[in-house]
């Protein structure tokens, strides 16, 4: 039986601690809990804020894509992706992705997939506000995370 993924796209802050209770609230089943935080960092004091700019309704359908494509291809019984836009400090959460299920194996694996590939197909777009009063500059998409996310086609 393959799960609905809850996703959110949202400019307030998420408790991970929260989702992952309502994840496994009244379930005997989960036996793995994979969480992963994505949190903006400060680039060596360099960064005041990151501005993640989002495509609103392609934003969601896109995650839901991904998140579904996880939960088809792995045993879960639970699946949360949040993301978040706007002006972002350091410090502060930009993403959640938490995977439940019977075993750590499917957890870990769909939880390692949907940031490989929420990094390369999440339709945000990252802005540096520097420390310095900078108005901003557009960050680019890493090779690197091409990469990552071709190991799993």
């Amino acid at each position: 039986m393959t799960v609905t993924p809850l996703v959110r796209v949202q400019t307030a802050d998420f408790d991970a601690g929260a989702e992952a209770a309502r994840l496994t609230a009244g379930r005997r089943d989960v036996g793995a809990l994979v969480t992963f935080t994505g949190l903006c960092r400060d680039e060596a004091g360099t960064l005041a804020a990151l501005e993640l700019e989002h495509y609103p309704g392609m934003a969601e359908a896109e995650l839901t894509r991904i998140a579904s494509q996880a939960a088809d291809r792995w045993p879960l019984t639970g699946l949360t992706v949040i993301h978040r836009h706007g002006r972002i400090e350091p410090g502060a959460n930009i993403v959640l992705v938490i995977a439940a299920s019977v075993h750590r194996r499917a957890a870990f694996e769909a939880a390692d997939f949907l940031m490989d590939f929420l990094k390369t197909r999440a339709p945000f777009w990252k802005k540096e506000h520097l420390a310095e009063g900078d108005s901003g500059t557009w960050v680019e998409a890493k090779a690197g995370d091409d990469t990552d996310a071709a190991r799993w086609t």
